[in-house]
């Protein structure tokens, strides 16, 4: 019985996009795929695909691709990976209904560690990104600290569902320094060893507004 609510929580929540679509909303929706290719047991490929709408679906804000070649050392605790992202982002003017289109490349090198603390696994992740907008340059590091905390307990020790939250801040090199901060929390669920499939909300903090997000990530490792 705990399992069927369950899945029917999650699939509540995976449908919440569409029951929005009809509603005059500025909630956002994003769409993730997360890759990981092991090439042997030390080096991967990062693979990243990111549609993000200004509602539910279908007004696009900003799409963004991103790959990378990392490096696992420390008995797969650590890694180091150098990337390169192309960005387009679809930018509203003002109060109007007209949009401009801005063009982005980015490279960025990134460090992350994995922790366990009983059921708890945390991830730190260090990001330090080279921005070439359109005719600027610019610099811009971040921090991400994640908790993964499975559903499991003496009746069930293996799960496949698991609690998921993070908080993201960007600083940048110059003023102003604070860029955003996201803060997520969500539910996933293991389909296999390979693929995950995770939804949750997400409120990004900007210096003088703020916007929520809908997320919903696939995670495939091949």
């Amino acid at each position: 019985m705990k399992e069927k609510i369950s899945v029917a929580a999650l699939m509540l929540i995976l449908m919440l996009p569409l029951l929005m679509q009809s509603q005059d909303s500025h909630f956002g929706n994003w769409l993730i795929y997360i890759g990981n290719k092991k090439l042997n047991q030390k080096w991967n490929i990062h693979n990243e695909v990111q549609y993000r709408n200004y509602d539910a679906i279908g007004d696009l804000e900003q799409l963004l691709l991103r790959t990378g070649l990392g490096y696992t050392f420390n008995e797969n605790k650590n890694n180091v990976l150098l990337g390169y992202g192309y960005i387009l982002s679809e930018n509203y003017i003002g109060n109007t209904d007209d949009k401009v289109s801005v063009n982005e490349h980015r490279i960025f090198q990134q460090f992350t560690s994995k922790q366990n603390v009983g059921r708890v696994k945390l991830n730190h992740r260090y990001r330090f990104e080279q921005r070439f907008v359109e005719d600027d340059f610019k610099l811009r590091f971040r921090y991400f600290l994640g908790i993964n905390i499975p559903f499991c307990n003496e009746e069930n020790q293996n799960s496949p569902y698991y609690f998921s939250a993070y908080n993201e801040i960007f600083l940048n090199t110059r003023t102003s320094i604070f860029d955003r901060n996201r803060l997520y929390a969500g539910v996933g669920y293991n389909i296999n060893k390979s693929i995950r499939l995770e939804a949750g909300y997400m409120n990004q903090f900007f210096e003088t507004s703020s916007r929520d997000q809908f997320n919903i990530i696939t995670f495939v490792t091949f």
